[in-house]
């Protein structure tokens, strides 16, 4: 099998997509209004069938009315009749937990595309249902020729993160395991990469001697909602910081790769886990929002954090000293996906500061908004144009949707999916990597701080600023 270049991006080879968990949240929201864009794209491959299969009771004119709708409601653009009808014919449904119908089905739609193609499995399911799901494939004989995409969190601690491994490794090699993690699918994470390693202005000062400390900081306004299941059993630590939050971070602190190719790049972002200090309970800080314990679903003892800020450490040459602060939390005053990178500050004192607030100045920084369609910006001091010699802080901003025609930008999912079609690993994670993140939080899931409340529409607990403190958080709103 030869994937073929199409237009500067590569076309997969023939496939299957088995989509379990089809009739869920993440289906409908994001997977296949992502699959009908990838096909409007030109970036499916040239014959190819998805399958659905869940738990709910439907017909296949039932699933492809669900994948309209969802297209329609999420898809962000107007749909095209005649590429619709061309995807709809592309999609079928089966019930789940049966294993001789689910192999039936990839059979047929084997035939339907003209032979054996590959097969890519997307588990949209709770984590606990994987190792069964990895089960069914075996005994379905759909193992060969896959690649299986795994939905966080992979795992909730050291012991069931290695459970579940051994469990995918059972029935699946390392090299068929593609763990996504939509963050890295941005646009904006990988320009962190393109800014680091492809100008020379950067790279130089990617370092201890002239960074003073980073921060990556995703508020969200958003309660649990209807989540409580799920929720209950992760809490913003587990669900935020061991998969989103800590992988960015590998990303900004990773060595230089010698290529980048997958191996070799995700080869470096595992060095930093493994140069991660070991977690204390005084490096975290954990929150709870008021209301949260009369959220349905909720246990009324329960002691799940809502919010958690968390002050990490790498111990190689390259960031000794340097602390790394991450934040995240529930029922924020913003909800803002942040990267920043926060320089450290010359001496000043021959100048005079505009307006006399010189505790009020940020450091010189550079920051990564991370949202969609993203942005970075730079903010230094100047001087205030008149007679005087006073400084004042200016920003010099990069805006995607201001610099490149965004028409054919790939949402995060979607880039994902199409890179497990093709098998580049890059923006995965890997067992090893994901296992060392759970062994330096085990300190704190096992001796967890104490939960402080927070108002609704606040920054969090107080507790946050102490933990940064004499360093101020970089609040998302004074971005521009």
């Amino acid at each position: 099998m030869s994937d073929v270049a199409f237009g500067g991006a590569t076309v997969p080879d023939d496939h299957v997509i088995v989509l379990f968990g089809a009739a869920g949240d993440l289906a409908r929201r994001k997977l296949l209004p992502g699959l009908f864009h990838l096909a409007e794209a030109g970036l499916m491959p040239e014959r190819f069938r998805v399958v659905g299969t869940s738990r709910e009771q439907l017909s296949g004119d039932d699933f492809r009315a669900h994948a309209r709708a969802a297209a329609d409601e999420f898809g962000g653009r107007a749909v095209d009749e005649e590429t619709w009808t061309s995807f709809a014919a592309t999609l079928s449904y089966v019930e789940a937990d049966d294993a001789a119908a689910l192999a039936a089905a990839v059979e047929r739609a084997e035939e339907q595309i003209g032979g054996p193609g590959r097969r890519l499995h997307y588990l949209s399911v709770p984590p606990g249902a994987s190792a069964a799901i990895g089960r069914t494939l075996a005994d379905a004989g759909l193992v060969e020729r896959a690649r299986v995409i795994m939905e966080k969190p992979f795992g909730t601690d050291l012991d069931s993160a290695r459970e579940l491994n051994a469990a995918m490794h059972a029935v699946f090699d390392e090299s068929q395991v593609f763990r996504i993690d939509h963050f890295l699918g941005k646009e904006a994470v990988q320009n962190l990469l393109a800014l680091r390693f492809a100008n020379g202005m950067f790279e130089p000062i990617w370092n201890r001697d002239h960074i003073d400390h980073v921060q990556v900081d995703v508020p969200e306004t958003l309660s649990i909602g209807t989540r409580a299941g799920f929720y209950e059993q992760t809490g913003a630590f587990r669900d935020m910081i061991v998969t989103h939050l800590f992988q960015v971070l590998g990303f900004v602190a990773m060595e230089p790769p010698t290529s980048l190719e997958p191996k070799t790049l995700v080869d470096e972002k595992v060095k930093v886990f493994h140069s991660m200090a070991p977690l204390r309970p005084e490096d975290v800080v954990r929150g709870r929002y008021e209301g949260y314990l009369g959220e349905e679903g909720v246990a009324p003892d329960s002691q799940t954090e809502t919010f958690v800020a968390v002050r990490a450490s790498i111990d190689n040459w390259r960031w000794a000293g340097v602390p790394f602060y991450l934040r995240t939390g529930k029922c924020l005053a913003e909800g803002r996906r942040v990267l920043t990178i926060a320089f450290r500050e010359p001496p000043r004192r021959m100048f005079a500061i505009a307006g006399g607030a010189a505790e009020a100045v940020e450091q010189d920084h550079l920051t990564f908004d991370l949202g969609d369609p993203g942005r970075i910006s730079a903010s230094f001091m100047a001087k205030v144009p008149g007679p005087a010699m006073e400084l004042a802080q200016a920003q010099m901003s990069f805006s995607y949707e201001d610099s490149f025609c965004g028409a054919h930008a790939l949402e995060a999912y979607e880039r994902l999916i199409h890179d497990a079609m093709i098998g580049d690993r890059t923006l995965f994670t890997r067992a090893d990597g994901i296992e060392r993140l759970w062994e330096i939080s085990t300190p704190v899931l096992s001796n967890p701080s104490p939960l402080q409340s927070y108002e609704k529409g606040s920054w969090g607990p107080d507790a946050a600023d102490e933990l940064i403190a004499p360093r101020r958080w970089h609040l998302p709103h004074a971005h521009g």
